[in-house]
């Protein structure tokens, strides 16, 4: 029975933490809306080998455990469940209750017992501690509210070897897309150094993996990266 879990305290209206209350820097640069629960239509996004050309990059292997945040409606998570296989785990994360429970039936209605779904909150994926052998975050990092408080949590949950993969388009961040060499600043200033990247469909999408190289600095001593645009 797929278990759904509430790890983090969430209201599902997306809102975000104050900055003013918030120890940790907004970021420099504009922040796209969440426009919908899903990047493309499933059959379209199929055809472009995305999912089995990320997974591969990833190098993700039966038994291990494996989170999708931002699941959406569940493209990856379907193909995550069956690369771990039944000894492994996938974690199908969103911020959204609704979302939350439409990935627990899609997962129960075909059989994936290996998949939990999980609530989280904008600035908390609420995942549990050194559990994760691998991250993805496809087509959402641009609509993060505040990637510096989600990806300080994350390191919480990622063993020590763990790979953190970001699919996105390579352009201005208001334009849903995140220029490589930004994703590479932002994800630095929480310790993390990338260790590859590929292009995808046409070039205009990439995927770009990262590792936890060094240590996470305290919430105030985060340097944000300045805006390219």
């Amino acid at each position: 029975m797929l278990l759904l879990g509430f790890l983090a305290a969430c209201d599902g209206s997306g809102a975000g933490t104050d900055d003013e209350l918030s120890p940790f820097p907004p970021v420099e640069r504009p922040v796209s809306a969440i426009v919908a629960s899903q990047y493309s239509d499933e059959a379209s996004r199929e055809q472009t080998g995305e999912a089995q050309t990320v997974i591969s990059v990833l190098g993700v292997e039966e038994g291990e455990t494996v989170a999708d945040i931002g699941a959406g409606k569940g493209f990856y998570m379907q193909r995550l469940a069956a690369a771990v296989g039944p000894t492994g785990r996938v974690y199908a994360q969103d911020i959204f209750e609704d979302v939350v429970n439409d990935l627990e039936v899609r997962a129960n209605a075909n059989g994936y017992g290996n998949v939990r779904a999980v609530l989280g909150t904008p600035g908390d994926p609420g995942l549990p501690q050194d559990s994760l052998d691998h991250v993805l975050m496809v087509h959402m990092y641009h609509e993060i509210e505040n990637p510096y408080e989600l990806l300080w949590h994350l390191r919480d949950s990622l063993k020590p070897d763990a790979t953190v993969a970001i699919v996105d388009a390579d352009r201005i961040t208001s334009q849903h897309g995140t220029p490589p060499e930004l994703l590479a600043c932002e994800l630095g200033a929480l310790g993390f150094q990338q260790i590859a990247q590929s292009p995808l469909e046409d070039g205009s999408v990439y995927v770009a993996i990262f590792r936890a190289e060094r240590p996470r600095p305290q919430p105030e001593d985060i340097q944000p990266c300045q805006n390219p645009a």
